[in-house]
């Protein structure tokens, strides 16, 4: 070994291992985001669903929806589901709509919206 390249290796590790941090907490962060989007998405089709059948209305949709959220994530996941009535020419569509902040690092405040729809046809 030359005496130039004394903690060579020390250096090349910091290195490294700083951009393998760095990708494994990016990596992090796009499954955080994947998970709560589909498990918001699942709470808005499925309580779409509820809603739209015949005993139930679209407040017990929306309520459905909340339940699903709470039991899936946090709290204030829940917090933003809106309904509407939708009306197209075979009938009327129940859309059921959840806003949520997108969280840094999964556990972290939110820093953007993400806004997703399940939608249901009714019936009649």
């Amino acid at each position: 070994m030359r005496s130039n390249e004394r903690g060579s290796a020390t250096a090349e590790f910091s290195m490294v291992a700083a951009l393998l941090a760095l990708l494994f907490i990016a990596i992090l962060q796009v499954a955080g985001m994947i998970h709560i989007r589909n498990s918001l998405t699942d709470a808005a089709s499925t309580g779409a669903r509820f809603g739209a059948l015949d005993d139930r209305s679209a407040e017990d949709g929306a309520a459905r929806a909340e339940e699903l959220i709470r039991g899936t994530l946090a709290d204030r996941y829940a917090q933003e589901v809106n309904y509407e009535y939708i009306d197209v020419p075979e009938g009327r569509t129940l859309r059921i709509t959840v806003g949520a902040r997108v969280p840094v690092l999964v556990v972290g405040p939110g820093v953007g919206e993400l806004e997703v729809t399940g939608s249901a046809y009714e019936f009649e």
